[in-house]
């Protein structure tokens, strides 16, 4: 059983979506330590609570610096005997402390075709494009914004009459597909 710890910061989707597959048996060989987040109000800690998944709510601002609340986060991590971390909406640069005590154990899910639209808003900039497809794109964490080894990705149409949301629907329906199938590769 490998243990891993998901981050998020907003909706929960994602966690959510990865958790049914660990509770259907789709990624049994996983174990879901906890629910990080950084946004103690996020409904994604409604979610953990329906799955009966403890959550580490930290609020960064209390923290002297990014390291202290690292620091603070990766003594959760190590006593939880967490294995990798599974980023799933989590709105914050990964730092050195994490970076360093997890290289090469960190996965993100972007809502664009990497290298194309990192950071926020990826969805309506490819919307805003011309780009005739977006998709979502699962890839290693380093130290830069969405730059980190892309692993794997999948590609839907824009159609003309797209909206943002109409979009951000079609892209969340591949990530529920892709990030559980990288996951399953990847984490062993």
């Amino acid at each position: 059983m490998v243990k891993i710890a998901i981050f998020a910061s907003g909706s929960g989707t994602n966690f959510d979506n990865i958790m049914k597959r660990v509770e259907s048996g789709e990624l049994a060989h996983i174990e879901v330590t906890a629910l990080y987040t950084d946004q103690p109000e996020a409904s994604c800690i409604q979610l953990a609570q329906q799955h009966g998944i403890p959550v580490h709510a930290f609020e960064p601002r209390t923290f002297d610096d990014k390291a202290a609340y690292e620091t603070a986060v990766l003594n959760g991590l190590k006593h939880e005997g967490v294995e990798w971390i599974v980023l799933a909406g989590y709105m914050r640069l990964i730092g050195e402390t994490l970076l360093s005590a997890y290289e090469g154990r960190i996965l993100n899910i972007h809502p664009s075709l990497l290298p194309k639209y990192k950071g926020k808003n990826a969805v309506g900039q490819a919307l805003n494009s011309g780009d005739k497809e977006s998709g979502s794109t699962v890839h290693y964490v380093d130290a830069g914004m969405d730059t980190g080894q892309i692993i794997e990705q999948r590609t839907c149409p824009i159609y003309e009459d797209d909206t943002q949301q109409s979009l951000e629907e079609r892209i969340k329906s591949l990530e529920y597909e892709l990030y559980p199938a990288v996951i399953k590769k990847i984490i062993r």
